[in-house]
């Protein structure tokens, strides 16, 4: 779970990096102050456990503390999980950030009340599809203008959606 201690850490690992957040929800970070806001209110959702907020982990390598990336589940509601991950450009290619999406979703989809775990990502991000269908997702399709990447635009951009359902 992160806290705004990791702020250091993941700031140098990955959050940074202009290309790692070429197709996120925000821009890499210039100063570490603004991403330790934002890892203190990740700790935050974990401790109100109001599910209605997105939890986020941090992905370490094995034996260390050290951030190399994060994953994040959104529980939305009828039973959907909604998943979105970042990976240090270091270890892309790896198969980690797969196999950490899915182990959570394995996970996700035993609990009783949930029936799909899903994520999506542009069309111009085929590594993303990659560990989606490594996670054992099945692409569903075309997204159209669904998602704002801040970096690319201001327009919603397509995007291409993979799930896994029980």
């Amino acid at each position: 779970i992160p806290t705004a201690d990791d702020a250091p850490a993941v700031f140098a690992a990955y959050a940074n990096d202009p290309a790692v957040t070429r197709y996120l929800a925000w821009h890499a970070y210039e100063r570490v102050e603004p991403l330790a806001a934002f890892l203190g209110e990740a700790a935050a959702h974990w401790e109100k456990r109001d599910t209605a907020l997105p939890l986020a982990w941090l992905l370490c390598l094995k034996g260390t503390q050290t951030p190399i990336g994060s994953i994040g589940v959104t529980l939305e509601g009828n039973g959907r999980a909604l998943f979105g991950y970042v990976l240090a450009r270091k270890f892309w290619g790896h198969g980690m950030a797969a196999e950490a999406l899915a182990y959570l979703v394995d996970w996700t989809l035993a609990q009783p009340l949930l029936y799909r775990a899903y994520a999506f990502c542009d069309v111009e991000n085929p590594a993303s599809v990659r560990v989606m269908e490594k996670a054992g997702m099945v692409r569903e399709g075309v997204l159209r203008r669904w998602y704002v990447a801040p970096t690319l635009g201001p327009e919603p951009r397509d995007c291409i959606v993979c799930a896994k359902v029980r």
